[in-house]
């Protein structure tokens, strides 16, 4: 019998800082460590903390100082940040998951994505948001099927997807079929509805769930952050309230029953021990995956080849010479025959 316990870290971070922030990484971790913490997971677009100015404002209405902040602050993966949070794993002894805001060494475009390290201080996997939401869409890009993957670790596999992602059937089914024993759902988003979705996402495939939220008070953006006025503006404070993050931290058991949370409207953690073995239990009743599950009327098809904007043949050749490995002479081929004597994209179908 596997027994884990957990910490779901609803904190604040330091806004558009990325060292600051992860300096409280490393304090809160610390922290649930000393409760035992064997797994401490952390928000939504935590490092550096969530470009709220998208709902705050008409959209690139004079955003571009906060922008430059966010793309200045983003993590390269791997990079010195990463190497910095693997250490705080590695120092602590604990499997750590964090929301962070990624952006390639060399572009522009920033993606919300989630990084899995493990005690060892390893970073073994990562996952980029596949469809940004609403106003989300003018801040971060969208992912692909190559960081779908759930993650093994000693106590169980572990994996999710962030925030409304949940809201994507295929997506979750192509987790469920990982054998995914712990859900994690870091995300922004708040109210009972929200609740009610993990509760359902438990229940649908038999196993624990973990949603976890920033929580910020406009009291803690910084007083020289740039047009700090302008940022949250008055009317905004009167209709919404002083807490611009309300935080909705949660964790739910297989059969969708409330274990801790949820905590709003302050910082807290939330610890729990999982009994992880009562999974495959409760899989003898529902398994949507595997005996609950009908595949000769329902097949789905999941692309999981990475989609980078440039294909570098890193082994210098051209088209002819693709044909003379092949046997054919491919400089009168035409162009779709020319093609396919590339290797596809792998696909895999469930």
């Amino acid at each position: 019998m596997t027994t884990l316990r957990v910490a779901a870290v609803q904190a604040t971070y330091v806004l558009m800082n990325r060292d600051a922030t992860i300096d409280r990484v490393a304090e809160l971790t610390a922290a649930a460590a000393a409760q035992g913490a064997q797994l401490v997971v952390f928000p939504e677009a935590f490092v550096p903390g969530t470009p709220f100015w998208i709902d705050t404002q008409p959209i690139w209405d004079g955003d571009a100082d906060w922008f430059r902040l966010l793309a200045e602050n983003a993590l390269a993966v791997p990079g010195p940040s990463t190497d910095r949070l693997g250490a705080i794993a590695r120092d602590h002894g604990v499997w750590l998951t964090i929301g962070v805001q990624e952006k390639e060494p060399n572009g522009g475009t920033v993606y919300n994505t989630t990084l899995y390290f493990s005690a060892g201080g390893t970073l073994v996997e990562k996952h980029r948001k596949l469809m940004p939401t609403g106003s989300e869409r003018t801040v971060w890009g969208m992912g692909d099927g190559s960081t779908l993957r759930a993650v093994a670790t000693p106590f169980g596999r572990i994996g999710g997807l962030i925030c409304w992602e949940n809201y994507m059937p295929l997506a979750r089914f192509h987790m469920y079929a990982q054998g995914i024993d712990l859900w994690l759902a870091p995300t922004l988003a708040t109210g009972d509805t929200w609740i009610a979705t993990m509760q359902h996402l438990a229940r649908e495939n038999r196993m624990f769930v973990v949603g976890v939220n920033p929580v910020l008070h406009v009291d803690r953006i910084p007083a020289d952050f740039p047009h700090r006025d302008r940022l949250v503006p008055k009317r905004y404070l009167r209709e919404n309230g002083p807490w611009l993050e309300k935080g909705n931290t949660v964790i739910v058991g297989p059969a969708g029953d409330i274990l801790a949370g949820p905590v709003r409207e302050r910082e807290e953690t939330l610890i729990a021990d999982l009994d992880l073995g009562s999974v495959a239990a409760a899989r003898r009743l529902l398994d949507p995956v595997g005996h609950y599950n009908r595949p000769d009327v329902f097949r789905l098809h999941v692309d999981t080849s990475p989609r980078p904007a440039v294909v570098v043949d890193t082994a210098g050749t051209d088209s002819r010479e693709v044909g003379r490995e092949a046997g054919v002479d491919s400089s009168s081929m035409p162009q779709v025959a020319r093609e396919k004597a590339v290797e596809a994209p792998r696909a895999k179908t469930w």
